[in-house]
């Protein structure tokens, strides 16, 4: 890990709180003009740090770029080595795709703070704003899910996108078949399964799962305004900055630990499945 890393990963485990230079350079084995330095780049990234005199260095709390050593407090040790974070790449499906054809192990994660090129199904274009959003990709590999069926595969991941909502945010969206999740009527979530299969055997190899979801995103384009929606479309202003970071943590942590069986996820889906909402409420 750079050193650049390290601190930011220290003042993270700390944030809102003072770290004195002389003791970051001690723990790091690093001298005070190196941690200086980190200090100043990772400021020109967007991080927003407090020099306080006699104190050190301050992570403010309304600091929010994303960030693997921002997510690691929330993860378990075992993901170190297995999030990467991009500012900005042209779609996290496309890079994980890359990843898995060179042979990445099950259960990487590629998340970007914006897509350039972000799609959907039917290659829909996904309106991926920075600084507002969720845009991840989990690499799969489905002996180790215990199932690999993409249809399956896809269903799982809607009940994890909405039991991370559900956990982190204390919303209750819904499903619609099979890519989308929707919340107050309107799509806040955007699924995508892709998978290369052996030719042989007919068994998916790897699968490939994209998941975009709105946080605090407003600015749709005007054909989206009358079907989409973010999870917090009225009080943007008031979401904790760290949220980005809890939610995709969350959803990680249910995707890779959740034991369910065929017919658990089958349960699971039907329940929050959009039209047996409104005919539960109807």
């Amino acid at each position: 890990m750079s050193t650049k890393k390290a601190i930011l990963a220290l003042l993270e485990s700390k944030r809102g709180h003072s770290l004195s230079g002389e003791g970051i350079a001690q723990q790091l084995g690093v001298t005070r003009a190196a941690v200086w330095k980190a200090i100043k780049d990772l400021e020109k990234e967007g991080h927003k740090i407090e020099a306080v005199t006699n104190k050190g260095y301050l992570l403010c709390d309304d600091s929010d770029i994303l960030s693997v050593e921002g997510m690691m407090p929330f993860l378990p040790q075992s993901m170190a080595g297995r999030v990467f974070v991009y500012e900005s790449l042209e779609s996290t499906n496309k890079t994980a795709k890359e990843r898995a054809v060179e042979g990445e192990r099950h259960g990487t994660v590629i998340i970007a703070d914006s897509q350039t090129v972000g799609r959907g199904r039917y290659d829909r274009k996904f309106h991926s704003p920075a600084g507002s959003g969720i845009y991840m990709s989990l690499i799969l590999r489905p002996a180790e899910l215990g199932f690999n069926t993409p249809t399956l595969i896809t269903l799982f991941a809607a009940v994890c996108v909405c039991e991370a909502i559900e956990t982190v945010a204390g919303k209750a969206p819904q499903i619609k078949w099979v890519n989308d999740v929707f919340l107050n009527g309107k799509k806040i979530c955007g699924i995508l399964t892709e998978a290369i299969s052996d030719l042989e055997s007919g068994n998916v190899d790897w699968a490939v799962i994209g998941i975009g979801i709105n946080i605090t995103t407003t600015n749709f384009p005007s054909e989206l305004q009358p079907i989409a929606t973010s999870i917090f479309s009225k009080n943007p202003q008031t979401v904790d900055t760290t949220f980005r970071f809890r939610l995709a943590a969350g959803l990680i942590n249910f995707f890779l630990s959740s034991n369910f069986s065929t017919d658990e996820i089958e349960i699971e889906y039907e329940k929050r499945q959009i039209v047996n909402h409104f005919r539960n409420n109807g």
